[in-house]
């Protein structure tokens, strides 16, 4: 992914406001980001645990959403897998929740996903992260096929949060 302005993070929400997207928080570290290993850029508000934001770049446009997680609940010892990186993890994976791009969403439709509560699919997916033992299962598919069907899971949640 390329390297991203905060400008550029903020006109690419589809799924709030152009005043919620002026509002939230974005990161200060932009520099200090990975941004060749990454398929996304994902981080959680500091200053609103419940909320997360993501941004894609899906067929040469820049798309953001704006995402809801509940709190820590009492399952956090349960291995879960992540949606997107298909990565499993002993309760760091959450059901975070998108408002429905347009109406739908200003009518409160929101479409979720279950996804590594740091948003560090694509670190996972390329080994520069350790979920632990058994994290990542075995599979027979090259790296470059795994970074695939990682973006086309995003882009499959993403083309559900902007269907219209």
């Amino acid at each position: 992914m390329k390297q991203l302005t905060e400008k550029e993070i903020r006109a690419a929400f589809v799924n709030c406001t152009k005043g919620e997207a002026k509002r939230l928080s974005v990161p200060r570290d932009l520099d200090d980001h990975p941004w060749d290993d990454l398929d996304y850029f994902g981080w959680r508000d500091p200053q609103a645990p419940g909320r997360a934001y993501l941004v894609t770049e899906l067929d040469g446009t820049l798309k953001a959403l704006v995402l809801r997680s509940p709190g820590h609940t009492s399952g956090q010892g349960r291995r879960s897998m992540c949606s997107i990186c298909l990565t499993t993890h002993d309760g760091n994976v959450s059901l975070m929740v998108a408002p429905r791009a347009g109406k739908a969403g200003q009518q409160g439709n929101s479409v979720g996903v279950y996804i590594c509560d740091d948003l560090a699919c694509s670190l996972y997916v390329r080994g520069k992260r350790d979920a632990g033992a058994g994290a990542r299962l075995h599979e027979t598919i090259t790296l470059e096929e795994k970074i695939e069907r990682t973006v086309a899971n995003l882009a499959a949640f993403t083309a559900k949060v902007t269907a219209v």
